[in-house]
């Protein structure tokens, strides 16, 4: 993606349409472009054979070609155990001039959550449009709407992701919200007073592609957007310059903009996480401390406990159980490799027992009204929404059912209506959020953040399906979900919120305060990940309005990190679009030095380390302050922090440090992690150190 040249003579897609006209033959030229990028940065996307893409590649002037990628689509209670309550401080009239660009799959205009009583007039700074199509309105809450997909119509949201993210990031208060009266309460967005602007780059099936991607970001970033949230992400990672959200959030970045991206939902998986820029705020996803239970009674009178989010309610009715076995061998029915359900003499009218996720489905085709699944580490699993009742047992629990069930003449069974359990151990990371270490730059902490994204209750289209099954045709206004992608929306919000306060502050310098007064994440799923579950920890907002100190990145710090990282002056320009000079020598052992809130150190098994990170502070706290370093010992690595005092007599004044980790690490060990943290008695600015001993 190139820079858009400053004359004003120059015209975009009559330069694009002459690239193209040279390497196809014909007069159809304009059939072959898709797109056009002509307003925040320079490219187009085109329909082109791999002959005609490698002679594109030699014209003057081209940056890059990559072929186009497939991404995929990754609160009554959230927002209220991070602390953040309907009464804390915040400044309503400058949240009011603030827009959210919310890239996904769009959204469904007339919930209530996008309503906009007591709004005031759309701010005069907004360039963009309302172009929603086909019977699309927008109001003083939502201010801008966009579509892209060939086969849409307009920018409604037909599946419900997109209303539910952009909800969860700024939607209004909205009482007595409740999915059929479970999660009852107020729902609410981050930042209620603010402005939304939707482009929407997904479709029905959840499949978004790169070059609706970057239209969103072009035309976001024109439009004047000030926080972009994307909950989109990729099932493999992508060199930066090859990498479509890569390069729209540089230039976000570039513009002020700070984007927030969900951190992918293949874990527990280590080095799963694909968002993976250093520019990009990449989120995590944990729990609440709300849980949703279900129960299951048995004919003898037994009670289990399983996990679910089951609407119907059983009246007191037990239904026969018919227990399907695994198969062992192939089968036409790809499912009943993990249970044997397609006897509909077996399963008609009946509770079904089956040993694996999965061959519920077949079971309710061939006429089951409910199943009872065997999940193996039920406490660490999610309860999903589900169209006919359906209940998750941890193994022993569902050995001892099953027991049941073969040994009882008629065994029956009830399964009830979902209810509200409280966790004490709240937050813990999920165990679908995507882990680091960073698989492309091992320096780059990622995720760099946490925060909910278990079982939200936030907005929905009321034609898409609640539990995603085509056969369920209930209709709701509120939805639970749960995803990376709803704990995207919360930092997105979040990170609004700060800039309400601070709208002059860098997307570094708010991602810098959100990640350095970050809360601590109780046990994961697996313990020796650590900060590569969860980055710097789970979000605080009650504290991010006032960090204390910040670490700021300019663009020409991104620049150099890659400079550092191997990438040459032509690979840089595929990303930013310019000619960038680097400073000195590229040395790959400089890219720790990038002026990141978390500090890792990758190192070889059995490597001795003396190494030394760079790192400067501004002090955006009181004027006159005195921050004093403290690290916590870690066995067989002594880190020193040089100054240890850091003296600040003015706002926005900057100091330097040199943190020095010497020592060795243990050959069993994966990863040792610690924090720095600076602390003027009021402040405490918390930065990871994590050592990683690489394979």
């Amino acid at each position: 993606m190139g820079s858009l040249p400053k004359r004003t003579s120059y015209f975009p897609t009559s330069h694009h349409l002459n690239i193209l006209q040279q390497v196809i033959d014909g007069s159809n030229i304009e059939n072959h472009l898709v797109r056009s990028y002509k307003k925040s940065f320079n490219g187009f996307a085109a329909v082109l054979n791999n002959q005609q893409r490698e002679r594109i590649v030699g014209i003057k002037g081209v940056v890059s070609v990559f072929p186009s990628q497939k991404f995929h689509l990754q609160t009554t209670r959230s927002w209220d155990f991070l602390g953040f309550s309907q009464s804390i401080k915040r400044d309503q009239t400058v949240e009011s001039d603030l827009v959210v660009g919310v890239i996904d799959s769009g959204i469904w205009p007339e919930s209530e959550s996008f309503n906009d009583k007591d709004l005031g007039p759309i701010p005069k700074k907004w360039r963009g449009v309302c172009a929603g199509g086909g019977n699309f309105s927008c109001n003083k809450k939502i201010i801008g709407a966009r579509f892209y997909g060939d086969g849409d119509q307009d920018a409604r949201d037909t599946g419900g992701h997109g209303t539910h993210t952009a909800s969860t990031a700024g939607g209004r208060e909205v009482k007595d919200a409740s999915f059929y009266g479970l999660a009852e309460g107020t729902a609410r967005g981050g930042v209620p007073s603010s402005r939304t602007s939707v482009y929407k780059v997904c479709g029905g099936d959840g499949r978004c592609s790169s070059e609706d991607i970057l239209a969103a970001f072009d035309d976001a970033i024109a439009d004047g957007v000030d926080i972009i949230t994307i909950s989109i992400g990729a099932q493999q990672v992508f060199e930066f310059f090859q990498d479509p959200l890569a390069i729209g959030s540089f230039h976000a970045m570039e513009k002020g903009i700070l984007t927030v991206q969900a951190a992918g939902n293949f874990g527990p998986a280590p080095y799963s996480v694909s968002s993976v820029a250093p520019w990009l705020f990449s989120v995590a996803a944990t729990t609440i401390d709300r849980q949703f239970i279900d129960k299951l009674i048995l004919g003898n009178g037994k009670t289990f406990i399983g996990k679910s989010i089951n609407t119907v309610s059983s009246n007191g009715t037990k239904f026969p159980i018919a227990v399907c076995n695994a198969q062992a061998s192939p089968s036409e029915h790809a499912s009943s490799k993990m249970c044997d359900c397609i006897d509909e003499k077996l399963v008609k009218g009946k509770l079904v027992l089956c040993g694996a996720p999965g061959g519920e489905g077949l079971a309710y085709q061939n006429g089951a009204i409910g199943s009872i699944i065997n999940v193996p580490n039920l406490e660490d699993q999610v309860s999903f929404v589900t169209n006919l009742p359906t209940l998750n047992l941890d193994t022993k629990d569902y050995v001892l059912v099953k027991s049941y069930a073969n040994s009882t003449k008629y065994p029956i069974a009830e399964i009830l209506k979902s209810e509200i359990f409280h966790d004490n151990n709240a937050p813990r990371v999920a165990i679908f959020s995507s882990r680091g270490p960073n698989p492309l730059v091992l320096e780059i902490m990622k995720p760099d953040i946490s925060a909910p994204g278990v079982e939200i209750l936030a907005a929905y289209s009321p034609i898409g399906s609640p539990s995603g099954d085509i056969s369920d045709k209930r209709h709701v206004k509120y939805n639970i979900e749960s995803g990376t992608s709803m704990a995207c929306p919360h930092v997105a919000g979040i990170a609004t919120y700060v800039k309400s306060f601070h709208p002059d502050w860098s997307p570094a310098a708010i991602k810098s305060a959100i990640m350095t007064t970050a809360k601590p994440v109780n046990g994961t799923y697996n313990d020796m990940v650590g900060e590569f579950a969860y980055g710097s920890g789970n979000v605080n907002p009650q504290q991010v309005a006032d960090p204390g100190l910040v670490y700021d990145i300019t663009k020409e710090d991104y620049v150099q990190m890659l400079c550092n990282y191997g990438y040459d002056a032509n690979k840089i320009k595929q990303i930013s679009g310019q000619n960038s000079s680097c400073r000195g020598a590229s040395n790959r052992s400089f890219v720790k030095d990038i002026n990141y809130p978390a500090l890792v150190i990758p190192v070889g098994p059995h490597e001795q380390l003396n190494v030394k990170i760079h790192r400067t502070v501004t002090n955006v706290g009181s004027p006159t302050s005195s921050y004093k370093a403290t690290v916590i010992p870690i066995q067989n690595i002594k880190i020193i922090v040089e100054p240890e005092i850091l003296s600040f007599k003015s706002l926005n004044e900057k100091q330097s440090f040199v943190v020095t980790v010497v020592g060795r690490a243990e050959s069993n060990q994966t990863v040792l992690s610690t924090s720095l943290v600076w602390s003027d008695g009021t402040h405490n600015v918390k930065s990871p150190i994590i050592v990683q001993i690489k394979a």
